[in-house]
């Protein structure tokens, strides 16, 4: 059964770094959201200098407390524990604080996995 991914990681650099160890390890593709936490959100919406009414976007366009929701889903062949090893050796321990998060749930359906562009004829297809 394929595999949701989800890693949040709360520095920009180590996403692009998660992003090319997953590459390695024969990930296809991800989506990478912009994301704020809830306690980064409930203690910067109290400061002072920031506008009464604070959006999201302008919270989410400052550097200082955007992370990025990685998201991907890997079929059954694809070893979970060792991307998450992968994934580890560059955030950190997840279980530490300040690291990040990540979780895995189970894909009941997944229409498209591991299609790519393929780069000489610009159809698609599948991979083996």
């Amino acid at each position: 059964m394929p595999k949701l991914i989800v890693a949040i990681v709360l520095d920009i650099d180590i996403c692009h770094q998660v992003v090319r160890v997953w590459e390695q390890a024969g990930v296809t593709g991800a989506t990478i959201l912009d994301s704020i936490g809830m306690r980064h959100l409930l203690a910067h919406t109290q400061r002072d200098d920031l506008p009464l009414m604070p959006s999201l976007r302008s919270l989410l366009e400052s550097e200082e407390y955007n992370h990025r929701t990685i998201l991907i889903v890997i079929p059954d062949d694809l070893d979970l524990e060792d991307l998450v090893k992968r994934t580890e050796a560059v955030v950190g321990d997840f279980d530490k604080a300040d690291s990040g998060f990540l979780f895995v749930v189970p894909v009941l359906m997944a229409r498209g996995l591991g299609r790519r562009e393929d780069a000489g004829s610009g159809k698609r297809g599948s991979e083996a």
